[in-house]
C-alpha cells in the first residue's frame, strides 16, 4: 500500500493539506500501515476532529447544555448560569483536581483542555505525551494545534490505548467504544472507514 496525502484528501476533503502530508508520512513509521489499520485511524480522526478542522475542545456551552453534560456539577440552572459561554472559567472548574490538574485557581483546567485530533486533556496526559514526543507541552500546550505534534498525539493515543489490536476487522465498533466510551457517531465513523478502505485497497 502506498499511502499518500492525495488518497487521504479524498477521504477527508476538508482537511488542511499539511496535516495530511504529515499523516501520510507518520502512520507507516509507527506501523499503522495496512489498509484496515489506516482506515480505522482515519475513521476516528475524521469524526473526532471534523476532518482535522476542529482541533480544540469547544467549551462554549449554554446553561441548559451544562446541566446535560455535567449534571452532578451543575444540578441547578442558577449554578450553570454562572459558567455559560465562559470557556476558560468552565474548564478551570470542571477539570480542577483531575488528571494531574491543580485547583480551579491554578488555571490548569484551561491550560490543559482538550487539544489535537483526538483531544489530549489534563496535565498528566500533556506531560506523558510530551515526554514521548520530546517536547515541553507543559509550557507550550499549543503545539498540539500544529501538524507534527498534533498527528503524533493521535498516534500516541492509538498506541497507548492498544487500538492497534482492534483495527484489523471491517468495522470500527470496538475502536469507537475505546475512544468514545460508547458508540456515538458510529455510523459516521463507519462511513469514513468504508470509503477510506476502498480507496486504499484500490492503490
Amino acid at each position: 500500500m502506498n499511502l499518500t496525502a492525495d488518497t487521504l484528501q479524498q477521504t477527508m476533503p476538508k482537511a488542511p493539506r499539511l496535516w495530511l502530508e504529515v499523516m501520510a508520512r507518520e502512520l507507516p513509521e509507527w506501523e499503522i500501515d495496512t489498509p484496515h489499520e489506516v482506515a480505522s485511524f482515519v475513521a476516528q480522526i475524521a469524526h473526532e476532529s471534523n476532518e482535522l478542522t476542529r482541533l480544540e475542545e469547544n467549551l462554549n456551552y449554554s446553561a441548559e447544555r451544562l446541566m446535560q453534560v455535567w449534571p452532578k456539577r451543575f444540578p441547578s440552572f442558577e449554578i450553570a448560569q454562572k459558567y455559560e459561554h465562559m470557556p476558560e472559567k468552565l474548564a478551570n472548574y470542571v477539570y480542577a483536581n483531575r488528571m494531574g490538574n491543580r485547583d480551579a485557581t491554578s488555571g490548569d483546567g484551561w491550560a490543559f483542555h482538550g487539544r489535537g485530533p483526538i483531544q489530549i486533556t489534563g496535565m498528566n496526559n500533556y506531560a506523558e505525551y510530551g515526554n514521548w514526543l520530546g517536547e515541553d507541552l507543559i509550557d507550550h500546550p499549543e503545539l498540539l494545534l500544529t501538524p507534527g505534534p498534533g498527528i503524533k498525539s493521535a498516534i500516541w493515543f492509538w498506541r497507548m490505548n492498544n487500538l492497534d489490536l482492534l483495527d484489523d476487522d471491517d468495522n470500527v465498533r470496538l475502536e469507537t467504544r475505546k475512544i468514545n466510551g460508547g458508540e456515538t457517531g458510529l455510523a459516521h465513523r463507519q462511513a469514513y472507514f468504508d470509503n477510506c478502505l476502498k480507496l486504499l485497497e484500490a492503490t
